[in-house]
């Protein structure tokens, strides 16, 4: 009996895997980095020169005259902290050629001393045979815009925080009125706060203040708004409420700086008529057309992945990198997942929001999708599917200018069963019960 062969494949390799003749690497620190350059010398044989370069701003700027000078080819640095970037903004303006590595990829190496010498002169040596995947580093201006919209997240976060406080105040002085209201964001619930400020305690005149559809519930206003609200309340509703102003404006500010900056990197196409018969839309009004997905999530989307989808080759490129998917480990015969890991926090956060949203609403083909994947894989899992379903739309929407969203349908999955199997299956079903099953076509 012949020994068992399995089918050679054949993987290329990708193209950061290759061999460079002149290379430096950058152990990162806070104040300074451990710099190693690896350049053959007249003989050939090549040599590693190691040194130590102050974190500042003349200091590195002298560094990539250096290695241009040198011509060096491909420049690591490593990813610490926030350290890494004077580093690679700096290097990548002179013209070099600049990747950016995970510290975890490559010093889990045993039996090598820890040393910041050492370490850089491994990350050269890897750097030079191409054993390095580096990091998604996006374009300035995609870096400015991503700047703005973290920042925005991060102030709404602040804010919500806020609204938490306030409420908890009114709680302590007994006053319940986020129990009728909608939420303490309404024009309603606003003037009350503001009238108990200023020292109204009535809360018949309180409820009074109540608009629109907040009117019919004005006895149940009246209870609620008793309670035992006092000065010291007052101070500081006043504090927690200036604050929730200051930030509604930076918000507004940042919202309008952010339209502005992709006004002029995210411009509509040029017609694809003469005569423009065909109106196009930019990439955020494209991305905005995907359930689940407004203005300010496109926005910030765009922000985190770019415009640029040929740094993803494919959707699945993309997932896995947004950390959207499953990680595969095989063994022998053994085949297991292991968790999808942490990935970006703020597109994760779009994207979950997104997810999210689909799971009310009309029916489309994402939210179908949850509700046949929460049944058996629970909502976790569902809400992870649904947003790796999203984030492979917006691929494709990125990927060709031209795309549009289409809904395939709630009905999608039912419109495309596969009938016969489906039918034998009942059939098995039904027979494993003891019962003898003849089929008739319907007339």
């Amino acid at each position: 009996m012949g020994r068992m062969r399995g089918v050679a494949e054949e993987i290329p390799d990708a193209e950061f895997e290759q061999i460079l003749a002149r290379v430096c690497a950058i152990d990162v620190a806070k104040e300074s980095g451990m710099v190693c350059t690896r350049i053959a010398g007249p003989t050939g044989r090549r040599a590693s020169r190691v040194w130590q370069v102050t974190a500042t701003t003349n200091a590195v700027s002298d560094l990539a005259v250096d290695l241009v000078a040198a011509g060096v080819e491909k420049v690591t640095v490593e990813s610490t902290s926030d350290y890494w970037r004077i580093w690679f903004y700096l290097l990548e303006a002179a013209g070099l050629d600049v990747q950016l590595v995970n510290a975890r990829d490559v010093k889990n190496v045993p039996g090598r001393p820890k040393t910041d010498k050492l370490d850089a002169v491994w990350l050269a040596k890897l750097t030079e045979k191409g054993l390095l995947r580096p990091s998604f580093v996006p374009p300035t201006p995609i870096r400015v815009l991503r700047d703005y919209t973290r920042m925005r997240v991060d102030l709404i976060r602040d804010r919500t925080r806020y609204w938490s406080r306030l409420e908890k105040l009114l709680e302590d002085a007994l006053i319940k009125v986020s129990s009728v209201a909608s939420s303490l964001r309404t024009l309603s619930t606003r003037d009350m706060v503001e009238a108990l400020i200023a020292g109204q305690r009535d809360p018949h005149a309180l409820a009074e203040l109540a608009r629109g559809a907040m009117r019919g519930k004005r006895a149940a206003l009246i209870e609620a708004l008793t309670g035992r609200f006092d000065a010291h309340h007052g101070e500081l509703a006043r504090i927690l409420l200036d604050q929730i102003d200051r930030l509604d404006t930076e918000i507004a500010k940042l919202t309008q700086r952010i339209g502005d900056l992709l006004d002029e990197i995210d411009a509509p196409p040029p017609p694809s008529t003469p005569t423009g018969d065909t109106p196009m839309t930019n990439a955020r009004q494209r991305l905005a057309e995907i359930p689940g997905i407004n203005t300010e999530s496109a926005q910030l989307i765009i922000a985190e992945i770019g415009l640029d989808m040929t740094r993803f080759p494919t959707a699945a490129h993309l997932v896995s990198w947004a950390k959207l998917c499953p990680r595969t480990i095989q063994s022998g015969t053994s085949l297991t997942t292991a968790k999808t890991g942490k990935g970006n926090p703020y597109l994760k956060g779009a994207l979950g929001l997104a997810a999210a949203t689909n799971t009310r609403g009309k029916a489309t083909f994402l939210s179908e999708r949850y509700r046949r994947l929460v049944k058996r894989r629970g909502k976790g899992k569902a809400l992870v599917a649904v947003a790796r379903s999203i984030l492979v739309i917006i691929w494709h929407l990125l990927a060709d200018p031209s795309a549009r969203f289409r809904d395939l349908g709630a009905d999608f999955h039912d419109r495309h069963v596969n009938t016969t199997r489906k039918t034998n299956n009942l059939v098995r079903q039904l027979e494993a019960l003891g019962h003898t099953v003849t089929l008739q076509p319907a007339a």
